[in-house]
């Protein structure tokens, strides 16, 4: 009992000389935890010098912290105006409250963020009393569960190197602890090597071999949650990378020459496509018939027109048979013209003859006229004689046209021998 008599008295006689000698400001908790999102309520105690001052400054702000090494106001509060100043980071975010009759001040945080997870400061200003312990702060902890960690290989994992495995979470309130599992091939737990450590998340492996391999995973915990990564590592001997090399190497090659043959043999594919076969024909130059007024000539045809008009020289010749058939109905024609015109003369003579019975009664008056018609009689009796030879002339010619068309029949006849 003595004790407690000597620690009371103790705290009595502190609170005296505190409130002799200046203002005495207290935070209610020493320590808040609160999930990120919620939201937090600070409270601030102050004891004056003297019970009645005209103003009272309150200023809430966050100290420095070890990643961002910056402050952070939150706002300040005057009694006199009742004056608020927010920050301009938190405008909308927060309120300052304040009660002169029981000496407090109140922070009110909403959605609270990792940037508040530091020391609240709350820190009382009165004019003309400056002694005695201003402010105080309290340390305000944002729980966040570990983001999925990061797993990495840090060397090469070849026979007899050293090799780590690192394990980090980018985000995590409170600061997260990592534990390293290890799986053999068949996903069966299996101890470390003797030789290995582990420490804040990186393990140390030294002198691996074939039995390092195997599955590993890294858990990063703290109290609001966990989360893992994990990774496969395969040790392998330091020659075994050259042969893969040499092997890639070799595939790479080989499908590189297979490709080039492929398209080579489609190349001369295709040159043989576009290649058109030429049909020669030595059969001897065929003569050909031009007609050209009432005369005929005699035309020499090459090889290679004959082998371009292989296709159609039946189609032609049947053109030009019906032609010359054309131009002996013509001479028909032109016979009937003439045989028209012997009919015509016959009338023609009878016209005269009646003309020889006018005469003869004009014979008195004109006796040498008779003798003159008798010879111009003579005269048309010789030209009808003229007409017949014509006529004779042009049967000839029919007769000369039909020779030729035997003729044309029998090369049309060759023709197809040759087409054959």
């Amino acid at each position: 009992m003595t004790n407690w008599k000597l620690i009371f008295c103790s705290l009595c006689l502190i609170s005296v000389l505190s409130s002799a000698f200046g203002l005495e400001v207290t935070m209610s908790q020493a320590s808040v935890e609160v999930a990120r999102g919620d939201e937090v309520i600070l409270t601030c105690n102050f004891k004056p010098k003297n019970q009645v001052n005209e103003l009272i400054i309150v200023t809430w702000t966050g100290d420095a912290d070890e990643t961002s090494g910056d402050k952070v106001l939150f706002g300040n509060y005057y009694s006199n105006t009742h004056n608020v100043d927010i920050g301009p980071d938190y405008e909308g975010k927060i309120m300052i409250d304040f009660d002169s009759a029981a000496k407090t001040s109140k922070l009110t945080l909403k959605q609270v963020t990792l940037k508040e997870s530091r020391k609240i400061r709350c820190y009382v200003q009165i004019p003309g009393d400056i002694d005695g312990r201003t402010s105080d702060t309290t340390s305000l902890l944002v729980q966040v569960a570990p983001s999925q960690p990061i797993c990495k290989l840090v060397g090469t994992a070849e026979y007899g190197n050293n090799i780590s495995l690192t394990c980090v979470s980018e985000e995590g309130s409170p600061i997260p602890t990592y534990k390293w599992e290890r799986y053999d091939v068949k996903n069966v737990p299996k101890a470390f090597p003797s030789k290995t450590t582990e420490k804040d998340g990186v393990v140390s492996l030294v002198n691996v071999s074939v039995d390092t391999s195997g599955f590993y995973i890294c858990l990063s915990t703290n109290k609001v949650g966990s989360a893992k990564c994990n990774m496969t590592l395969s040790v392998m001997p330091a020659s075994m990378n050259l042969a893969t090399i040499g092997i890639v190497a070799g595939c790479i090659a080989g499908a590189t020459v297979l490709i080039i043959i492929i398209i080579c043999c489609c190349r001369k594919r295709k040159q043989k496509s576009k290649k058109v076969p030429v049909v020669e024909y030595h059969d001897e130059p065929q003569i050909e018939y031009i007609d050209v007024g009432n005369t005929y000539n005699t035309e020499e045809r090459t090889d290679k027109a004959r082998s371009d008009d292989s296709g159609g020289d039946r189609d032609d010749l049947r053109d030009r048979f019906d032609d010359r058939k054309g131009s002996r109905d013509d001479l028909r024609d032109r016979y009937d013209d003439r045989k028209g015109s012997r009919d015509d003369l016959r009338d023609r003579y009878d016209d005269r003859k009646g003309s020889r019975d006018d005469l003869r009664d004009r014979y008195d008056d004109r006796k040498g006229s008779r003798d003159d018609l008798r010879d111009r009689y003579d005269d048309r009796k010789g030209s009808r004689d003229d007409l017949r030879d014509r006529y004779d002339d042009r049967r000839g010619s029919r007769d000369d046209l039909r020779d030729r068309y035997d003729d044309r029949r029998g090369s049309r006849d060759d023709l197809r021998d040759s087409v054959k």
